[in-house]
């Protein structure tokens, strides 16, 4: 069995960034539960409960992003590299159940719409979208990059996007005294986060399943493994994301012919290289084989 990988930068990730946009979080979750409560906004208190999930999943994030960093051990031979795969997950699944709490809660309420001190909603929404906004600025980058920064980054974006709506909220209850915009408002923000924390949830359980990444054809991959000189068959092959930054490939070669050890390194350097440069696979892991009487189906069940 033959290993190899390619070396990859690992993208230098601003623990500071996240500190600083907990604590501003917590000054939101903290004013707009009172203000939610003093003025009867749902909307409000909506807004404060999702900005609640917000600090949880930042400090989720950052307790995976420190431990991602941590080195390999014999009884920890990948360290910690799948935790913020696990954080994303977490952070997806809390975004939707509280989407569809809010949902249920607002359906209550728009049924029995009530007064709400608006000058309130308007000042604490404007507080959510400064700090929120600073907060998406300083993630922005991390977020393009790794997929634990990125729910870390939504989380904000979508509040930041809540906050903006209950601002129009505030500015209708305000001059036009509309106050079943609270719920209507509240229904919505729970249907965006949804959508959002869906795609984010996907993408983080076909990472934790070891699915074959949805960029990657396994078919394509074979056929241009068989286009480099003596390679018979490529089989057995599995193609998993152990994180953001690596892209592993293990699968069974067999050969055309008996070759030396010495070649067999020249075209693994050879598949390597293709594997590499047209698919992004940066650890590859193959058992060389010849005339070894095995089936030779791409996909087989270890």
């Amino acid at each position: 069995m033959s290993h190899s990988h390619h070396h990859h930068e690992h993208t230098d990730l601003k623990g500071r960034n996240l500190v600083i946009s907990i604590f501003l979080n917590l000054l939101i979750t903290v004013s707009q539960a009172v203000g939610g409560l003093i003025s009867g906004s749902l909307s409000l208190l909506s807004d404060a409960l999702h900005n609640l999930t917000d600090v949880i999943s930042l400090i989720v994030s950052y307790v995976a992003n420190k431990l991602a960093k941590q080195k390999a051990s014999i009884d920890r031979t990948f360290g910690y590299k799948r935790a913020e795969i696990l954080a994303a997950f977490v952070n997806a699944a809390t975004l939707i159940i509280i989407a569809v709490l809010l949902i249920i809660e607002a359906v209550k309420r728009f049924q029995e719409p009530q007064i709400i001190q608006s000058n309130l909603v308007i000042g604490l929404s404007l507080l959510g979208i400064l700090a929120n906004g600073f907060s998406v600025l300083l993630l922005k980058k991390d977020a393009d990059q790794n997929l634990n920064m990125k729910s870390a980054y939504l989380h904000l974006l979508t509040d930041m996007m809540a906050s903006v709506a209950v601002l129009i909220g505030g500015l209708l209850m305000k001059y036009f005294q509309l106050y079943w915009v609270d719920s209507v408002l509240t229904f919505l923000i729970g249907l965006y986060l949804i959508w959002v924390g869906y795609d984010l949830l996907k993408t983080s359980t076909r990472m934790i399943m070891l699915f074959t990444p949805s960029h990657i054809n396994i078919k394509d991959v074979v056929r241009a493994v068989h286009q480099i000189p003596k390679v018979n068959r490529l089989h057995h092959v599995h193609i998993w994301n152990l994180n953001d930054d690596e892209l592993h490939l293990e699968a069974h070669l067999d050969f055309k012919e008996n070759i030396s050890l010495t070649e067999f390194n020249t075209i693994l350097s050879q598949v390597e290289h293709v594997l590499h440069n047209d698919f992004g696979i940066n650890h590859v892991n193959i058992q060389p084989e010849f005339n070894k009487v095995d089936p030779k189906d791409i996909i087989v069940q270890d």
